[in-house]
């Protein structure tokens, strides 16, 4: 993809697909859906300050604040996300629980440019473990 500007060809980044899956032991399913998908469960560990108006939330950290509509909710199932600014891409949470061993797994789906790639994944991982520290597991 290549967008003309000022006579010149820059190349457009664009963004992949990424999955991450963390294990969350034994947590009920409807206690993480509560962390993923309410205002108050979001504050303890995705963003400092959460407000929402119809599918739009807002989400704040350090005083900076980002929107994204709300494209779809399957309750104690998955969410996803499209940022405001982005038409494309989305991010979405979802929780599966394996039968083995009957533990709780949270898959996150987001997406970044192949130079954000390595920050992104840390950044999901960073927040991932505050909500295991929220949930006690």
């Amino acid at each position: 993809h290549y967008f003309v500007n000022s006579l010149l060809l820059i190349p457009k980044m664009d963004k992949s697909k990424f999955q991450l899956e963390f294990e969350m032991k034994s947590v009920p399913v409807a206690l993480l859906w509560n962390y993923i998908s309410s205002i108050n469960g979001l504050t303890e560990w995705f963003a400092d300050e959460v407000s929402i108006s119809g599918k739009t939330y807002t989400f704040s950290w350090d005083g900076q604040s980002q929107t994204a509509q709300l494209l779809s909710m399957r309750t104690e199932v998955s969410i996803r996300f499209r940022w405001s600014d982005n038409s494309r891409c989305y991010f979405e949470m979802k929780i599966s629980v394996n039968e083995l061993t009957d533990e709780t797994i949270l898959t996150v789906t987001d997406f970044a440019s192949e130079d954000e790639m390595d920050d992104a994944k840390e950044l999901w991982t960073a927040q991932v473990d505050t909500l295991r520290r929220a949930l006690g597991c």
